[in-house]
């Protein structure tokens, strides 16, 4: 039954929140058609090639202004004559005519190419690159100018006279196996190289996957969020449960868990908690719907009512490390040999869980519920007699074998309900000790 609205329409006050927010898209979508879209974007893409095309060819322009030569005819004319002086000087064999044209021909030739070079240089090396060049240029002059001008030339000549050059091939045999050896270690250094650059590449492209699988699992898990929401939500917005959608919503949830990580089972784990998916809601026992508490959700049944989606052995084993499951409902969920390590279950609800051989290392338990009533009266659940949820009775967790090292904040009463359910191996785990709790579970 649909439920109506009482405000009056003609009454210009009651307008809805949805007209009250302001939408960035009124009035484009009506003025601007796809087409025109289209067109807009294609003629932003000529207007980039073209600023593009523009600023290539200014800094073509840019580099022949720098190659282009300003000089002046009567330099070229007086720099022709002097190679002509030249040519005669060589033709008649007049040293004067030669030495002149040519030193003049020279002098104007490095003139007029200096400034080509200068760009050359400043083109194709950087100014560290130049500097490197000419501290070796310096390096090199000054050891020949030392070998040359402190006698060490000499030396060198006299010793090499004095070499007996016959005996000198063995050293020079030496000498070979040694560049070859040379030649080995650059190969393996190479070959070492290539593998550094190759394993950098393969760990770039696996953090790719690993943010492409990321990103592949949120899609999956939205697309169950939806599916979800559309099974269990029929118009009148009612959560319906006919046995038929609870198995297919049940199945939805057992394919998915097998096929995300552990973060991801935390995401729909917290999405089906605080959808009341996963508590047992008191229905009507006619038409199987679930019963409001009078406070705006709806009530709950421990001992009699039906969950939408049951856990069962969907999380046995699962690896739940490092998750966040802060307010999850987990009551009567099979976690047998889970990995609950540095979980945060602040105020979880793990009564009836089974929780045999688990992990918690590091785990927080602020709040986390174990049983109901007292921790005196309570005990773990069993399969053949029914809880009692006003003393404790069957309404706890199996702790048994349980690894509690490190837990953080677990409260008195649930320190005691696991130390005297828990056994001998898993009473040393827990923080405070279980000195003076009596062991209930008798090994």
């Amino acid at each position: 039954m649909a439920i109506e609205s009482k405000s009056n329409p003609s009454n210009p006050n009651n307008t809805s929140d949805v007209e009250l927010q302001p939408d960035d898209f009124d009035g484009a979508s009506d003025s601007i058609s796809p087409e025109a879209l289209a067109n807009q974007k294609v003629l932003e893409l000529a207007a980039q090639q073209s600023k593009a095309t523009t600023e290539k060819s200014r800094t073509i322009n840019t580099q022949s202004a720098i190659y282009s030569i300003a000089v002046k005819p009567r330099v070229l004319l007086l720099l022709a004559i002097c190679i002509g002086i030249a040519l005669i000087g060589l033709g008649l064999n007049l040293w004067i005519l030669g030495l002149v044209g040519g030193f003049i021909s020279l002098v104007l030739s490095i003139a007029i190419l200096y400034p080509w070079l200068v760009a050359i240089i400043d083109e194709w090396f950087l100014p560290q690159e130049r500097t490197i060049v000419l501290a070796f240029a310096g390096t090199i002059t000054a050891i020949i100018s030392l070998v040359r001008f402190t006698g060490i030339s000499s030396s060198l000549m006299e010793w090499g006279r004095k070499v007996n050059w016959d005996a000198s091939g063995t050293l020079a045999e030496w000498f070979g196996a040694l560049g070859q050896i040379l030649i080995a270690i650059i190969a393996v250094y190479v070959a070492w190289r290539q593998y550094v650059i190759s394993k950098d590449l393969t760990i770039q492209q696996n953090a790719l996957t690993v943010q492409q699988n990321i990103i592949t699992q949120q899609q999956t898990i939205d697309s169950y969020f939806q599916g979800v929401s559309d099974l269990v939500l029929d118009e009148e917005g009612l959560l319906e449960d006919w046995p038929q959608e609870r198995a297919i919503a049940e199945g939805r949830t057992a394919a998915i868990f097998s096929s995300v990580d552990g973060s991801g089972k935390a995401k729909i784990l917290r999405f089906l908690s605080r959808s009341k998916l996963l508590s047992p809601l008191k229905r009507d026992g006619h038409l199987g719907r679930p019963i409001l508490d009078g406070s705006g959700g709806y009530a709950e049944d421990r001992l009699a009512g039906v969950r939408v989606i049951d856990l069962g052995v969907m999380l046995a084993a699962s690896d739940l490390s490092n998750t966040d499951l802060r307010w999850t409902d987990l009551s009567e969920a099979n976690l047998v040999r889970a990995n609950l390590n540095n979980a945060d279950l602040v105020k979880a609800n793990l009564s009836r869980t089974i929780l045999y051989q688990a992990n918690l290392k590091e785990a927080d338990l602020s709040g986390v519920r174990f049983f109901y009533g007292e921790a005196g009266t309570a005990s773990p659940r069993s399969r053949n007699e029914a809880p009692n949820y006003e003393i404790g009775d069957k309404t706890g967790a199996v702790v048994e074998d349980v690894d509690f090292t490190g837990v953080k904040r677990i409260s008195d009463s649930a320190r005691h309900y696991c130390c005297s359910w828990c056994g001998e191996k898993s009473r040393a785990t827990i923080p405070g000790g279980c000195e003076g709790i009596p062991n209930k579970l008798g090994r």
